[in-house]
C-alpha cells in the first residue's frame, strides 16, 4: 500500500529502544489497537512477556494525519490508544475483527485503504497538485538537505506557513524533520558498512564529529552502540 508498511515482531530480550524516523503507527498487541506518533527522542517500549506478538502499520512522513485524523504534532512523543481518537465503538468491532487468527494485517491494511480513500475524497485542495502532493515534495527536498528558505518558496509557502503545515503533517517544523530525516539515512548507510567519516559526507552532516553529536543527541547512544548486534 502506497505510504505505509505493514510490520510485524515478536518481543525479545534486550529491549531496543525505538529511535526517530518521522513515522507514525498503528500497532496490534495483546487484543489492542495502539498509536505510536512521531519521536523526537529514543522511545524505549514498555516490557513485555518474550514472544509477545506485534502488527503494525507504519506511515510514512506526512501521511498519518489523513488516516488518524488529527495533526500529527497532537502525537508527537506519544503512545495513545486508539479510542482516544477515534469512536469507541469503531475501535471495538475492528479490535475483534482484528483478533481473528491471523487477520490483524489484513484488518489494519484495509483501515487504512479505507480511511486513506475518505481523506483524498474530502481533503482541500492547496493547488493543482493538491495538499499530499505538497506534503510529500517538503518530505523529499528536506531529506535532500535543500536548505528551509528554498523548500518554501519550492512548494509556494511563507517559511512561517511551511512550519505550521509541517507541524500539521509531520509532527515537527522543518529543521527538525530535516534532522530526523538525515538521521534515517545515516543509519540505513551506517548499517550497509560504510565507513562513519563516509556516511557523514553522504548523509549531509558536515563532518564525522556533527554526524556522531547528531546521533547521540537524536537516538540517545553513539552510532557502534546503535548498530551492534542483539
Amino acid at each position: 500500500m502506497s505510504g505505509a508498511v505493514l510490520w510485524t515482531k515478536t518481543a525479545l530480550p534486550p529491549r531496543r529502544p525505538v529511535l526517530p524516523d518521522g513515522c507514525t503507527d498503528l500497532i496490534w498487541s495483546g487484543g489492542r489497537l495502539l498509536v505510536a506518533g512521531p519521536d523526537t527522542g529514543p522511545h524505549l517500549p514498555k516490557a513485555a512477556p518474550a514472544g509477545t506478538v506485534y502488527v503494525g502499520l507504519r506511515f510514512a512522513p506526512g501521511q498519518g494525519p489523513s488516516f488518524f485524523g488529527v495533526p500529527a504534532h497532537e502525537l508527537r512523543d506519544l503512545r495513545v490508544p486508539l479510542e482516544d481518537l477515534w469512536p469507541a465503538a469503531r475501535v471495538r468491532e475492528l479490535a475483534e475483527r482484528a483478533a481473528e487468527a491471523g487477520a490483524a494485517g489484513r484488518v489494519l491494511e484495509e483501515t487504512a485503504v479505507g480511511r486513506l480513500r475518505e481523506a483524498a475524497r474530502g481533503a482541500d485542495r492547496a493547488g493543482p497538485s493538491g495538499r499530499s502532493a505538497r506534503t510529500a515534495l517538503i518530505a523529499a527536498e528536506l531529506a535532500g538537505g535543500r536548505p528551509v528558505a528554498e523548500v518554501a518558496r519550492a512548494v509556494g509557502l511563507s517559511e512561517r506557513q511551511l512550519h505550521r503545515h509541517s507541524l500539521d503533517a509531520f509532527g515537527y517544523g522543518p529543521k527538525t524533520l530535516t534532522r530526523v530525516l538525515r538521521l534515517v539515512r545515516a543509519l540505513d548507510l551506517a548499517r550497509t558498512g560504510m565507513p562513519y567519516a563516509e556516511v557523514a559526507a553522504r548523509a549531509g552532516y558536515a563532518d564525522q564529529a556533527h554526524l556522531a553529536r547528531e546521533v547521540k543527541s537524536l537516538a540517545g547512544a553513539p552510532m557502534g552502540l546503535l548498530l551492534a548486534p542483539g
